[in-house]
């Protein structure tokens, strides 16, 4: 290809010894004629476009490529089972009990829960991620970003509430996993009161892994598993005694009747104060039917006065129960309490008859035994009173 100087012309040569050229554009207008122009133009301006396209679709260079970061690990959805059932390790630690409701039969409880277990997948290079532990705080952190499997525990007998308040997930690097989660919740224990308001009850809140069995998941416990922390109080009228711990097998409790499940079992020992009852109930009634036993030192001959006396203490005891009817527990056997209030009804009973014999033999003219059986009332009826009473107290803390 050359440029003739003279006549402006780009020519191609096939061949230097001939003087066949043949031109295929031309600066000079007047030597190239319009249509030749018009089409050159075209086929310019569709060079410059593929030149342009070629140019975009060039890649940058390597130096200049940003460094993306590693691929985030996977999620787990699966327990760690290559070497059988993943052991867990449960504790807990008691914050406050707020109420044990007798007529329900439940207790509401705040505590600290926690759960070690060992994950080899969740192992990391402290010196490559920076930290000596991993930890996930708040519900965000943990069930977003966590991408660990856990433990769920859930309280087996739970009657209402089951709330999380927070919770944090400790990642050691040999993938020793910590979880800790603040509950408050209602659990339904089962009560024995018979012998109220002198009862001793011991209380459970069951705690099992959701979902999985013992093939996957067994709990354990240590000496130390079970805490009440310092700034625990007891609820009125109870008297915390201890707390303990234990694991306990059950039954297609979460699943399954053919499978066995593990469970964690706090246990808590509480006494009931029994003074606000005694005071409240038991010593208005022991006034009130040593009262009514004054009837005995009353003229024998005034019969009316008499049943009149022996029928105010007992209207008074039936008016005191129906009062205490709110504060005494809506149960169907027979507690302790209730054997007090109806003893304590029966005798009061008991002296009408007795007035009604005093005025028979008065009536009939038999002096000396209506006196005698007046004297002996003054002493039996009290003996009977107290020591059926202090028997029936004797024998609910032998059998019950």
């Amino acid at each position: 290809m050359v440029e003739n100087p003279d006549s402006g012309t780009i020519g191609l040569f096939a061949n230097e010894s001939s003087n066949c050229k043949l031109h295929v554009g031309s600066a000079n207008p007047a030597v190239m004629p319009f249509e030749r122009r018009l089409k050159m133009s075209r086929l310019g301006s569709v060079f410059r476009a593929l030149a342009l396209a070629a140019m975009c679709a060039t890649p940058i260079a390597a130096a200049d490529d940003p460094v993306l970061p590693p691929p985030a690990k996977p999620y787990v959805f699966d327990p760690p089972n290559a070497d059988g059932p993943v052991v867990v390790t449960a504790w807990f630690r008691l914050l406050n009990i707020g109420a044990i409701d007798d007529n329900n039969e439940t207790i509401e409880f705040s505590g600290i829960l926690g759960l070690t277990w060992k994950d080899p997948r969740q192992a990391f290079d402290p010196a490559q991620e920076g930290t000596n532990e991993k930890v996930y705080t708040g519900e965000f952190q943990f069930n977003e970003i966590s991408p660990s499997w856990y433990p769920q525990v859930t309280l087996a007998n739970a009657a209402g509430q089951y709330e999380s308040r927070a919770v944090t997930l400790k990642v050691k690097p040999d993938g020793t996993s910590t979880l800790l989660e603040a509950v408050d919740a209602t659990a339904k224990v089962q009560l024995n009161m018979r012998r109220y308001p002198f009862d001793r009850q011991r209380l459970e809140a069951i705690f099992g892994v959701l979902g999985v069995d013992s093939s996957q998941v067994v709990l354990e416990t240590t000496p130390t598993s079970a805490s009440i922390a310092s700034i625990a109080k007891s609820v009125p009228q109870w008297h915390l005694n201890g707390i303990g711990a234990l694991i306990r097998s059950s039954q297609g409790t979460w699943g399954e009747d053919r499978h066995s499940f593990s469970n964690f079992v706090v246990t808590l020992d509480v006494t009931r104060m029994s003074f606000f009852i005694v005071r409240l109930v038991v010593v208005p009634l022991i006034v009130i039917v040593l009262l009514s036993f004054s009837v005995f030192w009353m003229d024998r001959s005034s019969v009316g006065d008499r049943i009149s006396v022996s029928f105010i203490g007992i209207l008074t005891a039936v008016a005191f129960q129906i009062t205490m009817s709110e504060l005494l527990p809506r149960i169907a056997y027979v507690t302790l309490i209730n054997g007090f209030m109806n003893f304590c009804f029966f005798t009061m009973c008991a002296t009408v008859v007795v007035n009604l014999v005093v005025g028979s033999h008065e009536k009939n003219g038999r002096h000396e035994a209506a006196i005698r059986l007046d004297r002996r009332c003054r002493r039996v009826f009290p003996i009977v009173f107290f020591g059926l009473n202090l028997a029936a107290v004797a024998i609910a803390f032998l059998v019950f």
